[in-house]
């Protein structure tokens, strides 16, 4: 989070949002998902997606936003990469957590009744 130019620590619930806000799209999920495994470019990543460079463009900029991503300058390209080798981690583990749901709805569903 930036304030005037410097670096500030966002509250915990302001890190919840982000997250939420980040993982809200399967692409932005899989990007995540991709740089736990290593930091990657733009083209490579948006190949391996098989999502459009601007599609692509514009999901790095929501997750750069959220403070999930940064950009490494490497000559003249710019490299992707997890903003805290620890969100891999937490990635890893939300990935792996048994989450309980009714096998006949879906968060959309429920969505109407204020779930999700």
């Amino acid at each position: 989070m930036y304030s005037r130019g410097v670096l500030t620590v966002a509250s915990d619930i302001e890190v919840l949002a982000r997250f939420g806000r980040a993982l809200a799209d399967p692409i932005r999920c899989r990007i995540l998902l991709a740089l736990c495994e290593s930091p990657a470019y733009p083209a490579d990543l948006a190949d391996a997606l098989g999502v459009s460079r601007t599609r692509l463009s514009n999901h790095l900029a929501c997750l750069r936003d959220c403070g999930l991503v940064v950009t490494v300058p490497d000559g003249r390209r710019a490299r992707y990469e997890l903003a805290d080798e620890r969100l891999g981690h937490a990635l890893d583990d939300l990935r792996t957590a048994v989450v309980a749901v009714e096998t006949d709805r879906t968060c959309a569903d429920a969505d109407e009744e204020g779930c999700c």
